[in-house]
């Protein structure tokens, strides 16, 4: 293993263990848990999603930035930007002496204070190719998290540039996985990309392949979601799809689905091969949170539901989103949001908090949770623990629902 380029962990995972289960583990998660992820206190029924919280890419980055620490106990180490979008896990990384580097699309700007002998750890959502470069230039330790499911995709981005297909990827243009993913493209002669944020965005796109809208109109709108001299007459002949990991799987579908008709419209469907590709790019953790969440939209019977993860996580505003048509729905970011009397959260699609009294009725209520990819079980615990308390009642009194008494609740 190269010393001053870490992809692999760094060799000390038993060292560092006991200090993530105290950090990040809960007694209350495991109990529910134990007890069918459905059981009842004070005439509150908690339904935990079978998928929820930490996956193995975040859990993984996590662990190599404690290994980071510990193996260079003397050394500055920073991080290149918030390792997972949680606050609690970010501030968990702060108190270990990591300093986390603010945004900059200038990688000197970004990296000024970072020396030779500094360490600096790339997090889950990867960097930028050029950002690579300049610290590589720099000759600083790397440490490499960037998740496996990114890496996938970049796979994929590579392919197509390579074959002179424009990469369409749907996502936030400013997000730090998708402006990674958008450089692997330009990493190739006549690499281009364009970013999509969601099916409206899409269908403005299509507009211009069907010869609805001009080049100048797009360019309006997508000016800073396109790469550098983007021509949509030249760079939408030929176009592969590929998304933020983090998207809601069943947009990226129909992203995909939307692209897909306006190609055979414009070109005929014995052509679409030589103008559209699509690779399966949905990151499988991602997509078994959603399928969780939909499972238990799905068996009804939810007064409530709450949605636990950082108010800038897309994959935790994706659950938001999927519960929000469905039930009541709470997305707070920390424990700290569950009031004695009111809950802290941010509604779909709003920008600032909101703060809701009187949100648990007394009497009987069913409630539904889950949490984004980037929550560990500790903040999950601890919610629980606040909202039974609010009833009196703590995990210990937590019981298994079974059969008619289940039913009976539905």
């Amino acid at each position: 293993m190269s010393q001053t380029y870490f992809q692999k962990g760094l060799g000390l995972k038993a060292e560092v263990l006991p200090m993530l289960e105290r950090a990040y583990q809960s007694r209350t998660v495991d109990h529910l848990k134990a007890l069918g992820f459905d059981a009842s206190a004070g005439g509150l029924r908690m339904r935990l999603a079978r998928e929820f919280g930490f996956c193995y890419g975040v859990d993984r980055a996590v662990d190599y930035a404690y290994q980071a620490r510990r193996r260079f106990p003397d050394r500055r180490v920073f991080l290149s930007g918030e390792i997972i979008h949680n606050p609690d896990v970010n501030q968990r990384i702060r108190d270990l002496g990591i300093e986390i580097l603010e945004d900059s699309h200038d990688p000197e700007l970004r990296f000024a204070k970072v020396g030779a002998a500094d360490v600096v750890i790339l997090p889950a959502f990867g960097v930028s190719v050029p950002e690579l470069d300049h610290l590589k230039a720099k000759g600083c330790v790397l440490v490499d998290t960037t998740c496996g499911s990114v890496l996938n995709v970049w796979k994929k981005v590579h392919f197509y540039a390579r074959d002179s297909y424009t990469v369409i990827i749907h996502g936030k243009h400013y997000h730090e996985e998708t402006r990674a993913t958008a450089s692997q493209a330009l990493t190739h002669p006549g690499g281009q990309y364009l970013c999509v944020r969601d099916v409206a965005e899409t269908e403005r796109l299509c507009e211009f392949i069907l010869g609805r809208r001009s080049a100048a109109e797009l360019m309006a709108e997508f000016a800073e979601a396109a790469s550098p001299g983007f021509d949509p007459d030249r760079d939408l002949q030929r176009m592969g799809l590929a998304n933020q990991t983090t998207m809601l799987m069943t947009e990226t579908l129909k992203v995909q689905e939307t692209l897909r008709r306006a190609i055979i419209e414009r070109h005929g469907s014995a052509d679409v091969e030589a103008h559209y590709r699509a690779f399966d790019t949905i990151c499988s953790a991602t997509q078994e949170r959603q399928d969780a969440v939909l499972d238990l939209l799905k068996d009804g019977g939810l007064d409530v539901m709450i949605v636990i993860g950082g108010y800038n996580s897309s994959n935790t505003q994706a659950l938001a989103r999927m519960c929000a048509p469905r039930v009541r729905t709470f997305y707070i970011d920390n424990p700290g949001c569950i009031e004695a009397t009111a809950i802290r959260h941010r509604p779909v699609g709003a920008s600032v908090e909101s703060r809701t009294e009187g949100w648990l009725p007394a009497g009987p209520q069913t409630m539904g949770i889950t949490a984004g990819a980037s929550t560990p079980d500790s903040v999950v615990g601890e919610v629980l623990e606040r909202i039974l308390g609010l009833r009196g009642c703590t995990a210990a009194d937590l019981v298994a629902l079974t059969g008619a008494a289940a039913g009976g609740q539905e």
